[in-house]
């Protein structure tokens, strides 16, 4: 491995031990498609989920069995039954449900178990817990159609997953639940998976899906959806894959119902899983009740995201130089952008009450999270908050962005222009340009 290699992979690390200590101790739903099992990255997959659960979440995996149960039923020379989207499982298919989810239950449980024997994993011992965690109860009939052993999740025994998690295990889950009379039910894995997440409280429930990424109209990844963003795309004339308009249609209804996070990752992506929990910007679409991204007033315990992410503009001469000392003692004056915990934009508003006008000064983004409209959104910001304080102008002082502020009707002004009092702080060696605004 050559140096710039090494540089990048611990860029990557520091980049992800926010994330690492973030997820710890979480509680995550993790649903994959029957169809991922025959792919021939599979134990990659697997892989992945091992060294998830090595970095501290508690991991529960739902596994669907669509494909291995048609090809049971072939086998036995039946022919597949659906009726409004749904498999109509009579006894004799009902053995096939059972034979495919119970192999593909063990080939899952070996590849986890495989991987604890990988270089990646020495030292560690990761077990694999399944059982009779979900009772079901039958869909019975419905539009005149019976559908005998298909059934829905009744209840979750929370109690008995909650101690395998806290064992440090993962739990996994069949598409199978069992009545209290002794029955088995043939479910929907994405049901087991929503209502497991509902049951646990979990904190983030992922569906790695087989149909790739949810784009925009652009056909761009669409990164993040609020609960209503996500029902007016449902609601839309575009039409969907049907398998992300469920996956969607589900992270609508945990949502609603919890305030957890919905992830939806392309499976076919290697490390998709990994990438989309560890990184800023993540790989998937993520859905929320409420926008992950936030304007805040800033505390004293964002110092530490603020001076990282300033440090490299004032590295380059962009930013006026702040020690953490310094951002301590002005914290009150800094409002920051927070990406669910992360600090990825700020920026300070000094007040000048006798000249009834106000400065916006260290107006920065993370490079990563530039291009997207959030300079915009934390500038109106900073705007709207002077405005409430009373402030009738503000001004900003720059040396590499003035085409940007004055694209956004700033006016170029001169020293004369600033109050007196930061007049008297003026950097002649910086030579800043002034801009002004008038905000009534």
């Amino acid at each position: 491995m050559d140096n710039d290699q090494q540089q990048t992979g611990l860029d990557w690390f520091r980049a992800a031990v926010p994330y690492v200590a973030a997820h710890r101790d979480r509680t995550m739903v993790i649903a994959i498609a029957g169809e991922a099992a025959q792919a021939p990255e599979f134990p990659a997959l697997l892989r992945d989920i091992a060294q998830l659960r090595a970095l501290g979440p508690r991991v529960v995996l739902v596994h669907g069995a669509r494909p291995q149960i048609e090809a049971r039923l072939r086998e036995r020379g039946l022919a597949p039954r659906y009726a409004q989207g749904l498999r109509v499982t009579d006894a004799q298919a009902l053995e096939a449900v059972c034979d495919a989810a119970g192999r593909l239950r063990l080939h899952i449980e070996g590849l986890l178990s495989r991987n604890l024997g990988s270089p990646s994993a020495v030292g560690t011992r990761l077990r694999v817990a399944s059982g009779n965690f979900v009772t079901a109860r039958p869909l019975g009939v419905r539009g005149g159609v019976d559908f005998q052993f298909t059934g829905e999740v009744r209840r979750v025994d929370t109690l008995a997953i909650e101690r395998l998690l806290d064992d440090g295990q993962i739990v996994l889950l069949s598409p199978l639940g069992y009545s209290p009379t002794g029955e088995v039910f043939n479910l929907s894995g994405e049901d087991v998976a929503t209502q497991v997440a509902l049951a646990l409280k979990a904190d983030k429930l992922v569906f790695l899906t087989e149909a790739g990424p949810l784009r925009d109209q652009h056909h761009d990844t669409l990164a993040q959806l609020t609960v209503p963003a996500a029902e007016r795309l449902l609601a839309g004339d575009r039409r969907l894959p049907e398998e992300l308009a469920s996956h969607l249609r589900s992270a609508v209804e945990v949502c609603s119902i919890r305030d957890l996070r919905v992830h939806l990752v392309d499976r076919h992506i290697d490390g998709g899983l990994l990438i989309e929990l560890f990184s800023r910007r993540g790989i998937g679409t993520l859905v929320s009740r409420e926008p992950v991204e936030r304007l805040r007033a800033a505390t004293m315990d964002d110092v530490g995201g603020i001076f990282d992410l300033v440090q490299p503009l004032e590295s380059e001469g962009i930013l006026v130089r702040r020690s953490r000392e310094h951002l301590e003692l002005e914290i009150d004056c800094f409002q920051v952008l927070d990406a669910d915990g992360l600090i990825i934009g700020t920026a300070a508003l000094y007040a000048f009450p006798e000249a009834g006008t106000a400065e916006i000064a260290c107006l920065a983004l993370h490079p990563d999270y530039r291009g997207g409209g959030r300079g915009d959104q934390i500038l109106e910001h900073m705007e709207a908050l002077a405005l409430r304080r009373g402030h009738r102008r503000v001004f900003v002082l720059t040396t590499r962005t003035a085409h940007w502020f004055q694209e956004r009707d700033y006016e170029q002004g001169s020293v004369t222009d600033l109050p007196p009092a930061r007049q008297a702080l003026y950097n002649q060696a910086r030579n800043s340009r002034v801009f002004v605004k008038n905000l009534a």
